[in-house]
């Protein structure tokens, strides 16, 4: 039987199971009332893994959730076409698909051979986990002004995903840099 989590518990980061699918929590706030015999009240922003909706709701603090049936899966990332993206599951050698839906943002940092964490729910593939750093090459980028040197001046350069990032002035076309998946900006050269 899965273990019952308290809404009061959830933190940043807590999958759970409510109204019959996997939720993670992406922020908690805990209202305790001034009053006697008021109820503390938890508000959660959560994301339903299967529909990618975000929303807020707010729970009394002793509501119990389910631990939804989820698994990590090692797998690589192999390629994309019309019908979505194709995934090998390491540990059975499976081709899986997911949606572009499925995969919100994650085109933007996969190449061939990307290795990450497929999502599985009930056994079926609902999405993906990141690593947390990428490394991406520049494929397009200007080139740096001579005498544009302020401090902490930035460019856009064009990722081989298509996505564009802003990256520091010294930075060229057809390096590779770290990019961070979480929030989508240059971490480094690779």
């Amino acid at each position: 039987m899965a273990a019952l989590i308290d809404a009061i518990n959830v933190k940043r980061k807590t999958v759970f199971e409510f109204e019959g699918a996997p939720y993670v929590s992406l922020e908690r706030e805990i209202s305790t009332p001034t009053a006697r015999g008021g109820q503390t009240l938890v508000r959660i922003k959560m994301r339903n893994l299967i529909t990618r909706a975000v929303f807020d709701k707010t729970f009394k603090a002793e509501e119990k959730f389910r631990e939804p049936d989820l698994e990590y899966v090692p797998a690589t990332y192999l390629y994309k076409d019309n019908d979505g993206a194709y995934f090998m599951d390491e540990s059975t050698y499976e081709t899986i698909s997911l949606t572009e839906d499925q995969l919100g943002d994650a085109l933007d940092y996969l190449v061939d051979g990307t290795p990450l964490q497929l999502h599985k729910y009930n056994g079926n593939p609902i999405g993906t986990v990141l690593p947390i750093h990428v490394e991406l090459t520049i494929t397009y980028t200007e080139p740096a002004v001579k005498g544009d040197t302020s401090s902490g001046a930035v460019k856009d350069a064009k990722l081989e995903t298509g996505k564009v990032i802003k990256v520091p002035l010294f930075i060229t076309e057809g390096e590779k840099v770290k990019v961070s998946t979480e929030s989508g900006e240059f971490a480094g050269r690779a």
